[in-house]
């Protein structure tokens, strides 16, 4: 695998008083973290930090209950404000600021300074740049993809599922997985776009560790999108949950489009479902595909 460089440990130090800051309930209003623990010179530091990163972050939120997500986004999405998408709890919202910002000098200066850190671009930019990626083929031309021996996962055999019962898991978004309990409430955001595969773009989200730049996202999404109906719902820091009207129903179909994922998103089979033919048989051939990053 050719990374050039691991983006995420460039950051962790600029950002770690936020990370650590513990969060202050109050009601349903949004409320900062607490930085109270921090010297006064780091506090304000941090403090300020903080509220240009969420300033910066220009899209619409609206808090809306969690148990009953899949509701509420049938409902948000007649609401003709853009395009509906369940981020998580106020930690997923400020994952995603900090996604957005963390090569903006504006906000993040000494980061957006280092010579590793690219400068930020426009969610046009990106989506330029995806029009000419031809995905899966292209997903090689990112120097972080896994080349082909890197991936070593095993065909297998077909799962045997029990009569009636499927694979759903739904909105993971809006979930603690520790848990396994959804959140009281969750965050949406209104993208401005009635495409949500270019919801990637307009977040500026990816490129760290084995997770591909934003334009990749937005090519994989689309092909996807134009094959099988599928529609990005969901999204977190590391997590997207999308909901996928005419999947696979042949098996060598679902097969291939499982390698297609396994290129694009190995974690999902080397360290989840271990065999293709597991998550063809349990996801491909289903409703709701779920992809994450470590």
């Amino acid at each position: 695998m050719g990374h050039l460089f691991n983006r995420r440990e460039i950051i962790a130090g600029s950002l770690a008083a936020i990370v650590a800051a513990p969060k202050v309930a109050h009601g349903g209003e949004w409320m900062p973290p607490d930085f109270s623990h921090l010297p006064p010179d780091r506090r304000a530091e941090a403090e300020a930090m903080y509220a240009r990163m969420m300033a910066a972050f220009p899209y619409e939120r609206m808090k809306v209950p969690g148990p009953n997500i899949a509701v509420e986004w049938e409902r948000l999405r007649k609401l003709g404000r853009g395009w509906p998408v369940v981020v998580g709890n106020d930690d997923d919202v400020e994952r995603l600021a900090e996604q957005y910002t963390i090569n903006d000098p504006s906000v993040f200066p000494a980061i957006a300074a280092h010579p590793l850190i690219p400068a930020p671009r426009s969610p046009a930019d990106i989506l330029k740049s995806a029009a000419s990626i031809n995905f899966p083929k292209d997903l090689l031309q990112w120097p972080g993809a896994y080349r082909p021996e890197d991936l070593h996962a095993e065909v297998g055999t077909w799962p045997v599922m029990p009569p009636g019962q499927t694979f759903e898991p739904d909105f993971s978004v809006a979930f603690n997985l520790t848990t396994g309990k959804a959140y009281d409430s969750v965050y949406v955001l209104f993208i401005p776009t009635e495409h949500s595969w270019e919801i990637p773009a307009y977040l500026r989200w990816g490129d760290w560790n084995a997770c591909p730049p934003a334009e990749y996202h937005v090519a994989a999404l689309r092909r996807w999108h134009d094959a099988y109906g599928l529609e990005l719902v969901g999204i977190n820091g590391d997590r997207m949950d999308t909901r996928v009207t005419k999947p696979p129903v042949q098996r060598a179909e679902a097969l291939s489009v499982a390698t297609e994922i396994y290129h694009y998103c190995p974690d999902i089979v080397d360290q989840g479902t271990e065999t293709l033919s597991t998550l063809a048989g349990t996801m491909v051939t289903g409703h709701w595909w779920n992809f994450w990053w470590d």
